[in-house]
């Protein structure tokens, strides 16, 4: 299986936020994200299977959510604007209540200019592991507390956490804890995988 980064699209800084917004609704039918120089990456939808992995978890995670209130949920079509500018869309995230709110609606309503707390990404059979492992640094280095990678290709899972630490887990037949972030939350990815 050889993977590819995503194609990008070597923009600088020619759309600002607005512009990529409405490039983004009048292409909606790709998947597109904006690296913090500007450039707009494509990448390829998900197959099948990891599109149902991935909804597996985002319901698990919603489930949680639901009867604890914490925060919000979100999936892989979210936008999310980071410090640096980059535009991300985790395949799964959360953002807590308090910051969600703090936001107007018009803001909400775009991509909202917030890092999410708490995110996932899976890695797809077009997904490069290096481009992954960039994106969590990002993440992390914007303000998530708390990151998994998934890849369930070479079965591993990499836990990252706010301090910078990364603890890597040699299988993927394991109980995943939300911490102290998603306080109760567990994500046993053996039953997920079923």
């Amino acid at each position: 299986m050889e993977l590819q980064l995503p194609m990008t699209l070597k923009m600088g800084n020619l759309m600002n936020e607005e512009k990529f917004f409405q490039f983004c609704q009048m292409n909606d039918t790709l998947e597109l994200e904006r690296d913090a120089q500007g450039n707009v990456i494509v990448m390829s939808p998900t197959g099948s299977f990891t599109g149902g992995f991935n909804s597996k978890i985002l319901i698990e995670l919603g489930i949680w959510n639901k009867e604890n209130g914490f925060g919000e949920v979100f999936d892989s079509s979210t936008g999310f604007t980071l410090p640096n500018g980059a535009v991300r869309s985790p395949d799964v995230s959360w953002v807590r209540s308090d910051r969600w709110d703090s936001l107007s609606i018009e803001q909400q309503e775009k991509f909202a200019p917030v890092c999410p707390d708490f995110i996932i990404e899976i890695r797809s059979q077009s997904d490069g592991l290096r481009y992954l492992i960039d994106k969590m640094d990002e993440y992390i280095a914007s303000g998530t507390q708390l990151a998994w990678l998934i890849d369930r290709f070479d079965k591993k899972v990499y836990i990252y956490r706010a301090d910078r630490t990364i603890v890597l887990h040699e299988s993927i037949h394991i109980k995943l804890s939300g911490e102290s972030v998603l306080p109760g939350f567990e994500l046993d990815l053996s039953a997920v995988l079923k």
